[in-house]
């Protein structure tokens, strides 16, 4: 794990996108390299209120405040400049303030990390799971925050895309990079959810709720796969192909002929299907600005779509199988416990007929 030494906020600037604001440049220096990051205060609000919650107590030093309630003698605030000054000593105070206190939680959880951008090698990444231990409700805390940290993923992935339709590269690339950290960290938490999983039905949990979070790990990981496809296929409709199109675009002629009816063969019958009319392919927005090549990689997406849909309903049918199965062995031993009965009460029929019949004969 990365040793953190220092950390410095050294300036700020003034951003237009997605609206004003301003960020600060924090500069982190590690044991064998150092790196900057660039944060907004109210990302260094969601900080705080992500350390508070899981570690169960708010951190050794308060953030500075939003908006400065100092006032000058005319009455008026001040300047700008000043502000953000204070603000920008006040937010390196608050995270050397972490860096140095003696507990350990706030700056070893993963919030505090991943807000620095500590880099996790993949040893790291797999003595977590190696170690992962669940109590029952721990691991439903896990898988909800799995499900949270999926919802950023998204979030990301539109950014992406809505920087993409405005022509940031840079910021397109940025958020789609953050997409796929995200989500190789998801990745190994979802495994360590399995292990654990595991270890629980190992330690008494009932076969019923076992399946039931077999399916909620189910569903997540089918999320993962989900998400990285996205994360990892290039866009193919107009707003995210964009300078594919722009460079290969596809000529009148190739148009023609890939849209032209199918002529008929040397027997006089059409190429199309035997028992109906073949319908003429229509162009559509999302076909119209891809060449051959972008058509291809159009269909085999879509193609890879439709077969992830059939894994699913698999996936789905397989569950409601198994369902069955149990329902008819269910069914099988209460019919044998109704044949049992049956057999017991014609048992005690027969005795009590005896029974009568010999306090008949005494009487």
């Amino acid at each position: 794990m990365t040793s953190l030494q220092a950390i410095y906020i050294r300036s700020h600037e003034e951003r237009n996108e997605p609206k004003p604001h301003t960020v600060y440049r924090i500069e982190i220096q590690a044991s064998v390299r150092s790196w900057q990051m660039w944060r907004r205060y109210s990302e260094f609000d969601d900080l705080h209120t992500e350390l508070t919650r899981s570690t169960g107590s708010p951190p050794p030093c308060e953030l500075p405040p939003k908006r400065s309630m100092t006032m000058s003698i005319f009455g008026r605030s001040k300047a700008k400049e000043e502000v953000l000054e204070e603000r920008r000593a006040g937010l390196e105070q608050y995270l050397r303030a972490i860096l140095s206190a003696k507990e350990e939680k706030w700056r070893e959880s993963f919030a505090f990390r991943d807000f620095l951008g500590v880099p996790v090698g993949k040893q790291s990444a797999m003595d977590r799971g190696a170690e992962a231990q669940f109590t029952s409700s721990s691991w439903l805390d896990e898988q909800q925050e799995l499900q949270a940290q999926m919802r950023e993923i998204r979030a990301d992935i539109n950014k992406r895309d809505a920087l993409s339709d405005r022509g940031d590269v840079s910021g397109s690339h940025q958020a789609n990079v953050q997409a796929k950290k995200k989500l190789a960290r998801v990745l190994t938490r979802v495994a360590s959810l399995e292990i654990g999983l595991q270890a629980l039905g190992l330690g008494g949990m009932s076969e019923g709720e076992l399946q039931r979070r077999r399916d909620m790990s189910a569903r997540l990981r089918d999320d993962c796969e989900r998400l990285a496809k996205m994360v990892t296929v290039a866009r193919l409709t107009q707003r995210g192909l964009g300078s594919s199109a722009e460079r290969n675009p596809a000529s009148e002629s190739d148009r023609a002929a890939l849209l032209q009816p199918p002529s008929s063969s040397a027997f006089g019958r059409p190429s199309g299907r035997a028992f109906g009319t073949a319908a003429q392919p229509k162009e559509t927005d999302q076909t119209r600005p891809l060449d051959n090549h972008g058509l291809m990689q159009l269909q085999q997406v879509q193609m890879d779509q439709q077969d992830s849909q059939v894994s699913q309903l698999t996936s789905h049918i397989l569950r409601l199988k198994h369902l069955g199965l149990a329902i008819n062995q269910e069914l099988e031993e209460q019919n044998e416990m109704l044949d049992d009965l049956d057999n017991e009460v014609d048992r005690v029929g027969g005795k009590l007929v005896n029974a009568k019949k010999q306090m008949n004969r005494l009487g």
